[in-house]
């Protein structure tokens, strides 16, 4: 039998935008498929933010591999594998340049709304939200449509492409946010931990894979087979039916 990989985003993936996962997926990837390939999770929040939508800080022993923050901090059979830092490897001038540009020109953005936290430092991205991280689930969602109709995200990281393309790359992550981080610190950074561990096939499973979402990069590598799913039910679906369950 193969040494098969079942590789899943998170967010939109296996639970709802910034929501728990329900005991009916977790059900189903812990007893289910686990007994069958080996299951990893691969997501740009950092690991407070995993652990609270998969189930508690238990996530890292449930699956066998745990990458936050894109797999700039990874997990491997409950134990840390790996943790890199975006300020040692851009420096703190660049860093601190970068997110003074980044607040000048949110300061001039006018929204419906605008809440606080609007730069979140984390281990190995920046992430950053027009609204601000701390609006509520309600204020999240009518971000979300006025975005859509308005590509607020989507004009951000065009002047951020412009202006930083030499040494960074940005995605447009969830509900309200635009992750930045050194290029090649996409999810499939990740990617490294799980090749020195000899897979076969590596199946990536992801909600925004098309140009511009955070899944994109790890969807078109040559080392996954990429599968781009609507919702945590479309997530289960097609792991059952790959797998003729």
């Amino acid at each position: 039998m193969s040494k098969r990989m079942f590789l899943f985003d998170v967010d939109g993936t296996l639970t709802l935008p910034r929501q728990r996962i329900l005991p009916e997926t977790e059900e189903f990837l812990v007893n289910t498929l686990k007994p069958i390939v080996k299951v990893a999770l691969v997501g740009g929040s950092d690991l407070v933010k995993i652990a609270e939508q998969m189930g508690g800080t238990e996530v890292v022993n449930k699956f066998d591999y745990v990458f936050a923050e894109n797999g700039l901090v990874a997990y491997k059979g409950g134990k840390q594998i790996g943790k890199t830092s975006i300020v040692d490897h851009l420096g703190e001038d660049h860093v601190q340049e970068f997110i003074n540009f980044t607040l000048l020109y949110l300061s001039q953005l006018k929204l419906p709304l605008k809440r606080g936290t609007f730069i979140e430092f984390r281990n190995g991205m920046i992430n950053v939200s027009p609204i601000g991280r701390s609006c509520n689930q309600e204020e999240r969602n009518a971000f979300a449509e006025y975005d859509k109709k308005h590509g607020i995200r989507q004009k951000f990281v065009e002047v951020l492409r412009e202006k930083y393309s030499k040494d960074l790359t940005f995605s447009i992550g969830g509900q309200i946010s635009v992750d930045v981080f050194p290029k090649g610190w996409d999810k499939t950074y990740c990617l490294k931990y799980l090749e020195e561990d000899g897979f076969d096939e590596i199946h990536f499973f992801g909600d925004k894979t098309s140009v511009g979402g955070n899944d994109h990069e790890i969807f078109e590598d040559p080392r996954t087979i990429g599968h781009t799913v609507t919702s945590p039910e479309d997530t289960v679906k097609q792991c059952k039916e790959l797998l003729g369950l």
